[in-house]
């Protein structure tokens, strides 16, 4: 399925658009120390990329790019890889790496834009180029512990992934507005080989987070892992939970939702509002937690799988698995098309390219 393949010396650049924002410069840094010279940090304000660069030494290259306007695929022979790191409203610039036989990877979580990607994936295979989606902590690390989980069993019923965020750390504002944007949000999840429509931070089901954390309440959230291993690995009925650090805020938040509060984000005012208020919450702690729960059957009897991670800052564990994989996608040859992360890569294989394993717990019942 793979091959190893010399990077061709007319295409080995690395764009990672957005560079220079939270995520964005913890990829550039890492990919950096590997291919120095040869990463640029894109995006619109030049000033914020060449004042970046100088902080690497000159490691990484500014580069001004805005990828709203149309672009000549031309720009684009000397690059090997794209790193998306900025939400987008239409696929305009991943046609281009297309055309181009560019490498894309994009650690965005907007459901809608990764359905069109997937469209291009017939275009991608004729060009000769690799799109990866699902590229980060959820989704990412969240859809390859589920992949794993579910070669475990003979067969899979359902998928439970939570996710817990700490309160402590401090994001960027772009990851700030999304999850205020999915707040009220109503969507379309797989439940019993159906289609059934679900509102987020409602349906509370308790998960347990093992001796230290707890069991914690969760609520429905409209991360983009539970749509796309619903589809490629198959499983009738997949859903993703988030909770908070701190339980009562957590509670909080559920009340604010039952009583209709969360409607009032459709006003813009109130949307800037919600998204300052979540920069002054205090409290809480640089943590992240992940939880799976995978029911099924092996050899006749029923069988539950739950893979269970916690680490330190969720930011730094995207930009450390982004990273990772960009490596693996610049020395080796992946399949041609349109792939979530884990139609391509196992953990294993993202775990070998990590400056530090992922401790993630197995239980089986």
């Amino acid at each position: 399925m793979q091959c190893e393949s010399n990077v061709k010396a007319n295409k080995d650049q690395i764009w990672v658009v957005g560079g220079y924002g939270q995520v964005g410069q913890m990829i550039c840094t890492q990919l950096g120390q590997l291919f120095p010279g040869k990463v640029r940090a894109a995006g619109t304000r030049m000033n914020r990329a060449e004042e970046f660069s100088r902080t690497t030494g000159g490691t990484v290259k500014p580069l001004q790019l805005d990828v709203r306007q149309a672009i000549d695929p031309v720009m684009l022979e000397s690059v090997k890889l794209v790193i998306m790191c900025v939400d987008q409203s239409d696929t305009r610039f991943v046609e281009a790496c297309a055309q181009s036989g560019t490498d894309y990877m994009d650690i965005s979580a907007k459901v809608d834009f990764l359905a069109q990607v997937e469209t291009l994936h017939k275009k991608m295979q004729h060009h000769k180029a690799t799109a990866m989606l699902s590229v980060g902590l959820s989704p990412g690390v969240t859809n390859l512990l589920v992949s794993e989980a579910a070669a475990q069993l003979n067969q899979v019923d359902e998928a439970d992934i939570t996710v817990m965020l700490g309160l402590g750390e401090k994001h960027g504002k772009a990851a700030v507005e999304w999850t205020v944007d999915q707040m009220n949000a109503t969507y379309t999840v797989m439940k019993d080989g159906k289609p059934t429509e679900v509102r987020s931070f409602q349906d509370g089901k308790w998960i347990d987070f093992g001796p230290k954390l707890g069991r914690r309440k969760a609520y429905r959230f409209n991360f983009s892992d539970q749509h796309a291993v619903a589809r490629t690995l198959r499983i009738p009925t997949v859903s993703t939970r988030l909770c908070l650090d701190s339980r009562w805020i957590t509670r909080s938040m559920a009340i604010t939702k039952r009583a209709g509060v969360f409607s009032l984000l459709r006003y813009p005012s109130i949307r800037s509002g919600t998204v300052k208020a979540f920069g002054l919450i205090p409290g809480g702690e640089e943590m992240f937690a992940v939880k799976v729960d995978v029911a099924g059957w092996k050899q006749g009897k029923p069988v539950r799988v739950e893979h269970l991670l916690v680490g330190e800052r969720e930011a730094d564990a995207t930009a450390a698995v982004a990273a990772a994989v960009a490596e693996r996608m610049y020395h080796t040859e992946l399949p041609h098309g349109v792939f979530h992360i884990e139609q391509c890569l196992t953990l294993q294989d993202v775990q070998q390219a990590l400056p530090s394993l992922l401790n993630v717990v197995t239980v089986i019942k």
